[in-house]
């Protein structure tokens, strides 16, 4: 509560208070639950959002040149809990937040023809059981947690199961009763997308082998050299006379995995390469989150924001929300939502977003709503390794903004898409080109700093709003376009594409006649008659809500 009337200051003071005709005194809306579906998520590459902590900028003698944007830039953990700290999510509207992988990479860097690369952005797993120097300490991690639950912020922490990092001089290849170096995936059925590499010099886990299976010798000879390897061992024994699963590698690593959301309460996973993974390990890994989680709430009462289960987001690359529950592979069609998963990431979104608003929230509205009810989709504009998102050359960023931001489902920002951080940059090749460090810099810029303004109101009025994401849609109007959303007790009426200056919006039944209801966007107070009000702001724009 201490950090909604906080929140609640901080709106009076940049948005303002006055109505049409005189200036009153805000009312506070009704603090809203969190609810998973209508999240407002902030992504982030670790290595490139903040360096919090220059001290661990170089280890593990990462020394050979990188190509462009290839290599370690500082950014760690520190980096994250500092920007929670000085209120960037707060102000943003950022109720989640899922950074990229900070276990312990490959030591060495890799050249497969972009030039040397070494594992800055996290998916080149070494060791599931510690935390890469690079990013970050055990404490590191935890000050995490602790400071985003501090401010309701939950935490999706991004996961690996399909495959280990490369394999180099410095980083053998595991045994062959723990991966597979061959074939590679051709995809030409569910077999030829699972069973294989992604990519070559990628080892694939054996995740579909139940034999029990000896630990890979190159981590038995790593942890007796740091002096754990006894510790470990306990742990291990203790888990599987506890669950009474095989030693196999998927459970192994589940149980690597779930260790974090047992001893620091992470809220979620956001899990990498789905459809090449068997969807019974998904299943088997949500299900020990879910015992882990219950365990940490139970060991930690005061820490609790609420009664959620634990939550799992799938990286299925290529799945779109019109593909409604099943993902097919051309001989099989799996429902991975039925599979351990409560919300997949919709790779569709970046191309509806080019129609108009009322065709993308219709259509999502219906599937929300029937097909996928109880489950979700996550939007997104750009990402790490999409290289072809809505608006490369960011010159729609205001409309970026209003339809991610909008639309109905879970929201993802990508860091800098509230700060028009470029996606093209001179030198690199391939995904690079999105990697760049956070351009923090270009706040000083005013035109930027206005961008910033208009992620921030429409952000902190979706997380106050679970309506915007989970809620049923109804257009109000089409010309002017005024449409309202509703989940339980939570109504907002939005109007889109308005004319400045003086503008009538209809919102029906929504709200009595006589009620006052506030603009978010402008900051000004209105009272409802007959059915309508009249707002008078230079903005295009309203937020409607009591």
């Amino acid at each position: 509560m201490k950090h909604l009337f906080l929140f609640c200051i901080l709106s009076l003071f940049i948005f303002g208070c006055k109505s049409n005709s005189s200036e009153v005194v805000k009312t506070t809306p009704k603090q809203q639950p969190f609810v998973w579906e209508a999240a407002n998520v902030y992504f982030m590459l670790t290595d490139r959002f903040n360096n919090g902590n220059k001290a661990n900028d170089l280890a593990y003698d990462r020394t050979n040149e990188p190509a462009k944007l290839r290599g370690f830039m500082g950014g760690d953990m520190a980096g994250i809990t500092q920007k929670i700290k000085e209120g960037y999510f707060d102000e943003l509207g950022i109720n989640a937040i899922w950074f990229s992988p900070v276990l312990e990479q490959i030591h060495d860097s890799t050249d497969e023809g972009t030039g040397n690369t070494y594992a800055f952005h996290g998916y080149w797993t070494k060791d599931w059981t510690n935390f890469d120097a690079n990013f970050g300490t055990e404490a590191d991690f935890a000050q995490l947690i602790k400071t985003a639950h501090e401010h309701g912020i939950r935490i999706l922490m991004d996961v690996v199961m399909n495959h280990t990092g490369p394999v180099t001089e410095k980083d053998p290849v595991w045994d062959n009763n723990w991966v597979r170096t061959e074939p590679g995936c051709s995809y030409q059925n569910y077999d030829t997308a699972v069973s294989c590499t992604l990519v070559k010099n990628l080892p694939d886990v054996l995740t579909n082998r139940e034999e029990a299976s000896d630990l890979p010798t190159a981590l038995v000879k790593k942890w007796k050299a740091e002096g754990r390897y006894e510790q470990e061992m306990k742990e291990l024994d203790e888990f599987f006379q506890k669950t009474g699963v095989t030693r196999s590698p998927k459970n192994y690593i589940i149980k690597w995995l779930t260790d974090y959301v047992r001893e620091y309460g992470i809220d979620g996973y956001r899990v990498d390469t789905v459809k090449h993974v068997e969807e019974n390990a998904w299943n088997s890994l949500n299900n020990q989150a879910k015992i882990a989680f219950a365990e940490w709430k139970k060991a930690h009462p005061e820490a609790v924001l609420d009664n959620n289960e634990f939550f799992m987001l799938g990286e299925l690359y290529g799945y779109g929300i019109s593909q409604k529950r099943f993902y097919d592979f051309g001989d099989k069609k799996v429902d991975y939502y039925a599979n351990g998963f409560n919300n997949l990431i919709n790779f569709q979104f970046k191309s509806d977003a080019h129609k108009n608003y009322e065709d993308i929230f219709a259509t999502y509205d219906s599937i929300l709503q029937n097909e996928l009810k109880g489950k979700s989709i996550m939007n997104y504009i750009s990402s790490h390794d999409d290289g072809e998102p809505f608006d490369k050359d960011r010159t729609k960023t205001y409309e970026s903004a209003t339809k991610l931001l909008l639309t109905p489902g879970i929201s993802q920002i990508y860091y800098g898409d509230e700060t028009q951080r470029s996606l093209r940059i001179e030198g690199t090749n391939g995904d690079a080109t999105l990697r760049s460090f956070m351009n923090w810099e270009d706040l000083n810029n005013t035109e930027i700093k206005d961008l910033l303004e208009h992620w921030q109101k429409l952000g902190t009025f979706r997380k106050a709003h679970p309506s915007i994401g989970a809620g049923t849609h109804k257009m109000l109007s089409n010309n002017p376009y005024v449409f309202s959303r509703t989940y339980r007790d939570d109504i907002v009426i939005i109007g889109l594409d308005l004319v400045k200056g003086n503008k009538e919006i209809i919102v029906g039944d929504n709200f009595e006649n006589g009620t006052t209801i506030t603009d978010h966007y402008s900051g000004k107070t209105v009272t409802v008659e007959n059915g309508k009000v009249t707002i008078d702001s230079e903005f295009t724009i309203v937020l409607l809500h009591l």
